[in-house]
């Protein structure tokens, strides 16, 4: 064993526990305890920060030092890190170059087995909104299982639980038969995009919930998602739209300062109408909830357009007053029922 080889193998040991006996690090290694010190010596030139404890239960524990030295990763963690760093590209947090650049380092060095992976793992990430955190904990092994699947252009077989942390017990429904095409990181969840072969449509899959089956199907050729972009496809589709816009957009005029609506605006657009006043124009997937969203200003508004919106208004104050009068109904109803308060 070269030196090379032998010192990254020890800081490679040293990275996996805290405490490490010198007479261990020497088995592991087949090598003497003297040469363990020696290699010890040459780690901490090169910047390592390892502490030694001495007596017979003595040992060797690599800490933090006041500069980062050259890491050693697993292929597991080299990948999740690339990973990582595809979807920090579009994070919005302010370090989408740095990712870029440390990706590109990251890759230069990959072995090709590694590389094989990430090409296969390739992610499409879609920009969060404001208070959106990053992709929860989805399995690296579904994510590689489902990015092999869909660089073979194989049909997947999937058990698709009702909901996320469901009971792990085989399903008694026949697996979801879809052609995958690919894996998108948006709003906070990795999702899979796929032709659903039994429904004949586009889905999303959560990808937290899908258990792949094996064997998979036999080869497909790749549709195109609808317009051909996939970010723009899923942003539709979390619209309820099949374009990357609101279905239903409409203005309304608010009794309120400018900057009192400014913040809360979203993907809306305010405009002044004097010191008091604004104009704001937003979207929605239905009219109903467009208003509804108006209404959370909690301020006297004028409807400017279009009609849908005016509409949706008068529906919605029927159904507010309706539930109004049926609590003030229980109300009385259940004071009636108690009887006087000084009753036995």
């Amino acid at each position: 064993m070269s030196t090379t080889t032998r010192l990254l193998d020890l800081l490679s040991l040293l990275q996996t526990r805290r405490d490490w006996p010198g007479s261990l690090l020497a088995e592991r290694l087949g090598i003497s305890d003297r040469t363990v010190r020696r290699d010890i010596d040459r780690l901490r030139d090169m910047g390592y920060s390892i502490h030694a404890t001495m007596g017979p239960d003595g040992g060797y524990r690599l800490q933090a030092g006041s500069e980062l030295p050259p890491l050693l990763f697993d292929d597991d963690q080299t990948v999740a890190l690339a990973v990582a760093l595809q979807t920090a590209s579009v994070a919005g947090v302010g370090i989408e170059e740095a990712a870029v650049r440390a990706l590109a380092t990251i890759r230069q060095v990959m072995p090709s087995r590694l590389r094989h992976r990430l090409d296969a793992l390739e992610v499409i990430a879609i920009a969060q909104r404001p208070g959106e955190s990053a992709p929860p904990g989805a399995s690296m092994e579904v994510l590689v299982s489902l990015a092999d699947t869909i660089r073979a252009r194989e049909v997947l077989r999937f058990d698709y639980a009702d909901r996320v942390g469901a009971s792990d017990e085989p399903s008694l429904r026949p697996p979801r038969r879809v052609e995958p095409h690919h894996i998108v990181a948006a709003q906070g969840r990795w999702y899979l995009v796929a032709w659903d072969l039994d429904r004949e449509d586009w889905r999303l899959f959560s990808v937290e919930r899908v258990a792949p089956r094996t064997p998979t199907g036999p080869r497909f050729t790749p549709r195109d998602v609808p317009g051909g972009d996939v970010r723009e496809f899923v942003s539709a589709r979390f619209m309820g739209s099949d374009v990357n816009e609101w279905p239903c957009r409409g203005a309304v005029i608010l009794d309120l300062p400018v900057g009192d609506v400014l913040p809360f605006v979203g993907d809306g657009t305010v405009h002044a109408l004097g010191q008091d006043r604004c104009i704001l124009e937003a979207g929605s997937w239905s009219w109903g909830a467009l208003a509804a969203s108006f209404g959370r200003f909690e301020a006297p508004m004028d409807v400017v357009g279009p009609p849908e919106l005016l509409d949706a208004f008068a529906l919605l104050a029927e159904r507010y007053a309706a539930t109004a009068a049926i609590g003030n109904g229980s109300s009385d109803t259940a004071s009636a029922s108690r009887g006087p308060s000084n009753a036995p």
